[in-house]
């Protein structure tokens, strides 16, 4: 198998899940597209120095980095337009049909756009992504402590803004195809 082959079919294995944690970074369908599009060129151009067992942590941290690099544009060039929708965090139900689970998504999407970028960050990496404090702080440049701090600071907005008063360990990684 070439080295073409071989990221072809990661490209294909890794699009869903690289889409998916765009769109819960952006909220918008054309900018999740965008990013994973990115992050899939991106470790393309990478792709002889890409260790084929991290290829997919490899892909999401350019992932992440190019959502970092677009809001540091968009900051220094773009004016806010309208009312951001709500917020992020839903649990998705065992056995729930299509349309309950793309609600689910739906309102997982508006409670995260209540979130700041950088708690939007650390929710997906440390909830959605499943990982620790430590790779979560590693992964974006911060102190395991302002992960801590961070991550509470959104989980108490989401319970706020879904109305319930659940504890940490019912956010979980949950399966949102």
């Amino acid at each position: 198998m070439t080295a073409e082959d071989d990221f072809e079919t990661f490209a294909v294995a890794a699009w869903p899940r690289l889409h998916r944690s765009a769109y819960l970074l952006t909220g918008d369908h054309h900018l999740a597209e965008d990013l994973a599009q990115t992050a899939l060129a991106r470790t393309y151009a990478s792709w002889r120095r890409v260790r084929r067992s991290d290829a997919l942590a490899y892909a999401r941290r350019v992932l992440v980095n190019a959502n970092i690099d677009r809001l540091r544009r968009r900051r220094s060039h773009e004016v806010p337009g309208g009312a951001v929708d709500a917020t992020l965090a839903s649990r998705a139900q065992p056995g729930a049909g299509a349309d309950e689970l793309a609600g689910d998504r739906d309102e997982l999407v508006r409670l995260l756009a209540g979130l700041t970028d950088r708690e939007r960050r650390v929710v997906v990496l440390r909830h959605y992504f499943d990982l620790s404090e430590a790779e979560v702080a590693r992964e974006l440049k911060i102190a395991p402590g302002t992960v801590k701090s961070t991550l509470s600071r959104a989980l108490r907005k989401l319970r706020v803004a879904d109305g319930s008063d659940v504890d940490d360990d019912h956010f979980v990684k949950g399966d949102l195809r």
